[in-house]
């Protein structure tokens, strides 16, 4: 199968654009996935290869792993994503951040936040879309490495919350890792990541309608599309043994800006330089060269688009 038998239906599109999100979609067994996890969790540990120069046990060690990790790579550039993709997006698309997002027994959850141009750590904007597009934020794509159930903290969102921004990613949100899963909201242990999100509201009173959230249960290997727009949180992790990792690609059109008149990624308390970092070409061409493209991870490894 090519790209264009993975390009979405009205009925998809339709929903997506109403709810902003769609999901789950298969993409590898569980019987491959669970394998491929005992060579991931080596491979994390190495970071001779790294775009970053970071200590494993960073919270930003996880950024950026499809630049030097070959399965990594592939997967930002599966047809199964990439296709459905280019029906939100558009022919011309850049995979611009890649996370990992694991959740050991214990950890807190995190908190209702969204996602418009990523400065909500840093205060600068990290993806810029052109004055004219009425757009904003990234499609993100969150593959579950393993099963994520409300156990072991799945994803939950509110649906319909994309169109408006509630949080204004230019106020200050001071990083306090002393408070990395002691925060309680509502009876329920959320953070984010050594942030209290709840700095940012436009309104000091907003209270996210829970009533409304939805759990987005996973097994491993199948993947949900959100915008990062979307009101989107997670469970704590209240299981003694099972350990929840997610991974997240993030996209957005050749047309937007990446990392601006910058050099460097500042956040949860590390400052990042981006001499070895490029975006990479998920589907079609970049007219615009206005972002620094990678061909190839660290490497050696070809950024190869899979057939249209």
């Amino acid at each position: 199968m090519n790209r264009d038998d993975y390009r979405l239906s009205k009925a998809e599109l339709h929903q997506f654009r109403e709810q902003g999100y769609l999901g789950p979609f298969d993409l590898y067994s569980g019987k491959y996935i669970a394998e491929k996890y005992k060579e991931l969790r080596g491979e994390l540990f190495n970071r001779e290869f790294a775009v970053y120069d970071l200590p494993h046990t960073s919270l930003l060690a996880g950024y950026d792993r499809h630049l030097d990790i070959d399965f990594f790579s592939r997967h930002i550039l599966k047809r199964e994503i990439v296709g459905r993709l280019g029906s939100m997006l558009g022919p011309d698309i850049l995979c611009w951040r890649s996370e990992l997002f694991p959740k050991y027994p214990g950890d807190e959850g995190t908190d209702w936040h969204q996602a418009d141009t990523f400065a909500h750590a840093s205060g600068a904007p990290q993806i810029v879309w052109p004055n004219d597009s009425g757009f904003g934020g990234a499609i993100t794509v969150w593959t579950a490495i393993t099963d994520a159930t409300e156990e072991n903290g799945c994803l939950r969102f509110i649906p319909g919350t994309h169109e408006e921004m509630v949080y204004d990613e230019s106020k200050d949100m001071q990083y306090s890792p002393e408070d990395v899963n002691k925060l309680e909201k509502d009876g329920v242990r959320r953070g984010f990541f050594g942030y209290d999100y709840r700095n940012l509201q436009k309104d000091p009173n907003f209270v996210p309608d829970e009533s409304e959230a939805v759990s987005i249960t996973l097994k491993a290997g199948q993947f949900v599309i959100f915008w990062s727009t979307l009101m989107h949180s997670s469970f704590p992790n209240s299981t003694t043994r099972k350990t929840r990792l997610g991974f997240t690609a993030r996209y957005v059109p050749t047309s937007v800006k990446v990392y601006p008149e910058t050099d460097t990624i500042e956040e949860y308390g590390s400052v990042l330089s981006l001499e070895k970092y490029g975006v990479v070409l998920a589907s079609g061409q970049d007219i615009y060269k206005q972002n620094r493209i990678v061909t190839t991870n660290r490497r050696g490894q070809k950024f190869v688009q899979d057939p249209a």
